[in-house]
């Protein structure tokens, strides 16, 4: 069986994409979660995840002996592995174009995941509103997924962004948790696909992990200085 490393579900973004991905699609996998302590050299974290991953990152995909790491990597595989499951969308063109905005995620929106750090179990509105005032930047990512967003529902009639389910809807599920988390503001059509992607059962399912684990991890909270 598959088996998927990740971190803690409350702020590991990189390692919901692969577990809602592979939770959503109905495909058999074991979850192994490996805690934050420290992403120090010679922290718990960085010692376990060394000695399944050269990079010594979460998430990582375990197949055998095959080891995959990096989301964009794991998300590829899990496609040719499962073509049954059309992971990606099934036009070529619409193939390409969704392949394009996930890696635009991967390289990109650093001021929205630097300013907003995913943190599902908390509610940061007025962290939100100050970031907004403040750094231009988040309101430039914003606005480049209000518009990807929006062209895509109305390309593809929705009610996801390819219209059934997909890699890039599972891509783009940690971004929803911080507009949601951050009470960033978006007009009512992007509010609606946030919703539609968290009634998502496999993303209904993490977020439910997520508020049970109870944790706080000091560098992944920069805003607060406790639960």
């Amino acid at each position: 069986m598959l088996k998927l490393f990740i971190g803690n579900k409350n702020y590991s973004s990189w390692s919901m994409r692969p577990w809602v991905l592979l939770r959503q699609a109905g495909i058999p996998f074991e979850e192994v979660m490996v805690r934050f302590d420290s992403l120090e050299a010679g922290s718990r974290f960085k010692r376990t995840m060394a000695d399944v991953s050269p990079a010594g990152k979460v998430p990582v995909l375990v197949d055998g002996d095959l080891v995959v790491w990096d989301t964009l990597a794991i998300a590829e595989y899990l496609a040719e592995r499962h073509p049954e499951r059309h992971l990606w969308p099934r036009g070529t063109r619409a193939r390409a174009h969704a392949r394009s905005v996930c890696a635009e995620m991967h390289a990109g929106f650093a001021a929205l995941r630097g300013h907003c750090p995913m943190n599902i179990e908390a509610a940061l509105p007025q962290v939100g509103a100050q970031v907004w005032r403040e750094q231009a930047a988040v309101r430039d990512d914003v606005e480049r997924l209000v518009a990807m967003w929006s062209g895509l529902l109305a390309d593809h009639g929705g009610p996801l962004l390819f219209g059934e389910f997909s890699i890039a809807d599972a891509y783009f599920a940690p971004v929803c948790m911080r507009l949601r988390t951050y009470a960033l503001p978006v007009p009512e059509a992007i509010t609606r696909y946030v919703e539609r992607v968290c009634a998502l059962p496999a993303v209904q399912a993490w977020i439910e992990d997520a508020l049970a684990e109870q944790d706080f991890v000091p560098f992944d909270e920069p805003y607060r200085t406790g639960r």
